[in-house]
């Protein structure tokens, strides 16, 4: 019988220390996919976050440095500007980059970096606990919300994404979910061109938002957890094009149709 699908060559034969039904390991399979498919293992250096995803040096076989928390975009923004030529990504979840991370995401955006920032977003800190994040809904419980979300106790929640893109120095930014087949096949999509952008040296930062499962800290099932996701947080975080400010995809486009 032909096997037509299997371990990524760069993803390790490591049993992931993610709770079941995360999103994490779905993400780290697509990088992992699009590192062999797209034959750019050697040149990538990716920047492993404070959180859930500390260990993701563990299953990534290729060059990872870990970062202080909420600094993986400065740290991503030395190793671009010393290798130029390497493709760069920061891996970050939504208290690394959302919370004690705002200024190097924001002025990362505003210097246009070359580099291309993972954000997974699942609306809690779920390594330390389940305490409220910046991304946690209105309504939602946290173990430092525990009526729910108030905006007139805990503040509103916060769309940095859609914030960034707003930003001249953001090139592309797109917000995908991996909560379902066809989620994860538009994620990957999302995830490489998002790595085009460095091999066509477009100007700017590359933002890819992946709105991802946590059953243990939501309270729910993983098949409830994905649920959440379509019913609740898409509703807060719509899944599209965030911007679009390519400029070798635009050329190639107007030469086609010419």
């Amino acid at each position: 019988m032909k096997k037509i699908y299997g371990r990524p060559k760069y993803l390790k034969a490591r049993r992931f220390h993610y709770c079941p039904g995360c999103g994490h390991s779905i993400v780290h399979r697509l990088l992992m996919e699009l590192m062999e498919e797209m034959e750019i293992a050697d040149r990538t250096i990716g920047v492993a976050p404070a959180g859930c995803a500390v260990l993701a040096y563990d299953y990534m076989d290729i060059d990872i440095v870990e970062s202080a928390h909420g600094r993986g975009p400065a740290v991503a923004t030395g190793i671009k500007r010393s290798v130029p030529e390497a493709v760069v990504f920061s891996y970050q979840g939504d208290g690394d980059l959302a919370a004690i991370g705002t200024a190097e995401s924001i002025h990362a955006s505003v210097r246009g970096e070359q580099i291309m920032i993972v954000f997974i977003n699942n609306g809690i800190y779920g390594m330390t606990g389940g305490q409220m994040a910046p991304t946690t809904l209105l309504g939602m419980w946290a173990s430092t919300a525990p009526k729910g979300r108030d905006p007139q106790r805990e503040g509103y929640t916060l769309d940095l994404s859609s914030l960034l893109a707003q930003i001249p120095g953001v090139v592309y930014a797109e917000r995908v979910a991996v909560n379902s087949p066809k989620a994860i096949r538009q994620a990957k999509r999302a995830l490489k061109t998002a790595i085009q952008c460095q091999l066509d040296r477009e100007p700017g930062l590359a933002l890819i938002e992946v709105l991802s499962m946590c059953p243990t800290n939501w309270k729910l099932n993983p098949i409830q957890a994905c649920a959440y996701i379509d019913e609740k947080m898409s509703k807060m975080f719509p899944l599209k094009i965030l911007a679009d400010r390519r400029v070798k995809a635009t050329k190639k486009a107007v030469a086609n149709v010419e």
